[in-house]
């Protein structure tokens, strides 16, 4: 089986390297329009080779799109013009404005619109890992609009990635992705923001302070800006939905340390490990897998 990996970064890069030690691909080809990643990729062994976009299309059995979402948006059409009987899959973090894009295409059966739900706050080839995407979810849309050959070879490749395929509208996805995902991005964002509005000028205090709940909570905030920068403008009317009861909610602890109103402020903490059961279920459910 030979795979085309459109844009060799931290995902595409990481289902490279499972893809071959696991044996699915017997032939990686990377396409990425920047040279030094094409080279990080080969040696760190990431691809077998780096080919040209419509001279690695020639050569793909699959091909996997894993490019900034407005790169995608750019390339889809042309590569499901050139597709034939091949398998394209897009793994962008938003669904819907892609799949509408092509929702006529002549070849929309032979694309899968999927979003294997893993990463981590590097990007680019040198950060991509071993069994990135294992027990993680995978959501694919529109699953009926791709062919079956299409979505059983899409099955058997996440299936490969050893991830758990859940199935959704695009719409629906970015709903969930944006409550879910690009939300808690934005809460890292600002968080970091803040933290260094005020400490600006003690900047050694915060790494004497920062403690695990720190971490963790602001981690997200060294994401890479251009990626985050097209998921969220992508996804801007579900996320600003998202943000709008976010705002609501800071307002509440607001009004409660304002008023020293103890009462409201342990409800709001109380309402709020409500959440411990279904973060509990998911790692128990990782665990188990």
């Amino acid at each position: 089986m030979k795979v085309v990996i459109i844009g060799v970064g931290l995902i595409g890069g990481s289902i490279a390297k499972d893809l071959k030690s696991s044996g699915f691909a017997n032939s990686i080809i990377g396409v990425d329009e920047n040279v030094q990643h094409g080279e990080i990729a080969i040696s760190n062994g990431l691809v077998d080779e780096m080919k040209p976009l419509d001279s690695a299309i020639q050569d793909a059995d699959i091909i996997i799109l894993s490019t900034p979402v407005e790169v995608s948006k750019n390339l889809i059409s042309g590569i499901l013009d050139k597709i034939g009987s091949k398998t394209m899959i897009d793994v962008c973090s938003t669904k819907k404005s892609i799949t509408d894009l092509v929702k006529n295409h002549k070849n929309r059966g032979r694309y899968v619109a999927a979003h294997p739900m893993a990463g981590t706050e590097y990007s680019g080839p040198n950060a991509a890992v071993d069994k990135l995407f294992e027990n993680k979810t995978n959501i694919i849309c529109e699953k009926e609009k791709s062919d079956s050959d299409s979505l059983k070879i899409s099955l058997d490749l996440f299936d490969t990635l050893k991830m758990n395929t859940n199935f959704m509208e695009s719409n629906e996805h970015d709903v969930h992705a944006a409550n879910v995902s690009h939300l808690s991005h934005i809460s890292s964002f600002a968080l970091a923001l803040s933290v260094l509005d005020i400490e600006n000028e003690n900047p050694e205090d915060i790494k004497i302070m920062a403690a695990g709940g720190f971490r963790s909570t602001v981690r997200l905030a060294k994401s890479d800006a251009r990626t985050w920068e097209e998921i969220l403008l992508d996804n801007s009317e579900n996320v600003l939905n998202a943000l709008d009861i976010y705002t609501s909610q800071l307002e509440r602890f607001k009004e409660a340390l304002q008023t020293k109103n103890k009462t409201m402020l342990n409800q709001l903490i109380l309402d709020s490990n409500k959440i411990g059961p279904i973060v509990d279920s998911i790692s128990k459910s990782a665990e188990e897998k």
